[in-house]
């Protein structure tokens, strides 16, 4: 296998402002040990295609509840490659847990963008059946699987990311 990423984490500073935007219930001291605890995400076994994401918090959705989460993680690879972001398996199958945006795309110039490359995952807890769904701190919530792409022959795309959903539009 190619080895073509390494996750990071984002600076203090740019952790704290988000989750205290998110979490707008939270102290800074609490974004502080939030930050602290942060696990990179990992695949569980050799034959695993996923790297696990890790909840920043305790999470309680209730069915239709929606929140997105600050991981405190930013992924740089190179060229040529995609990050996408799915549910974990066993959550959507349980809960019906999705991803707002279905899947989540983390391009390789995201890395760069002002917001240090943040990556953010909101979920929705899309289930009929009533069940709410928990999410401890520090439990795997969602995967991200490496992918490479392909370009058209007759690309020219020359635009510079400067930011997160949407800043593709901007760069045009």
């Amino acid at each position: 296998m190619e080895r073509i990423s390494e996750f990071k984490k984002v600076t203090a500073e740019r952790f704290r402002e988000d989750f205290l935007s998110v979490f707008t219930d939270k102290t800074a001291a609490e974004a502080d040990a939030a930050y602290n605890s942060i696990k990179l995400p990992a695949r569980a076994t050799r034959g695993s295609a996923g790297y696990d994401f890790f909840s920043t918090a305790d999470i309680e959705l209730k069915p239709g509840e929606t929140v997105k989460i600050p991981t405190g993680i930013r992924a740089e690879m190179r060229e040529g490659w995609v990050l996408m972001i799915f549910p974990r398996s066993s959550l959507g199958f349980k809960y019906k847990l999705m991803l707002n945006n279905t899947v989540g795309i983390i391009d390789s110039d995201y890395f760069y963008s002002d917001n240090e490359g943040h990556i953010f995952i909101k979920i929705i807890n899309d289930n009929n059946e009533g069940k709410t769904v928990n999410i401890e701190k520090g439990t795997a919530f969602a995967q991200g699987i490496f992918l490479p792409f392909g370009i058209t022959e007759d690309d020219c795309a020359e635009g510079e990311r400067n930011g997160g959903f949407g800043s593709t539009d901007k760069a045009r």
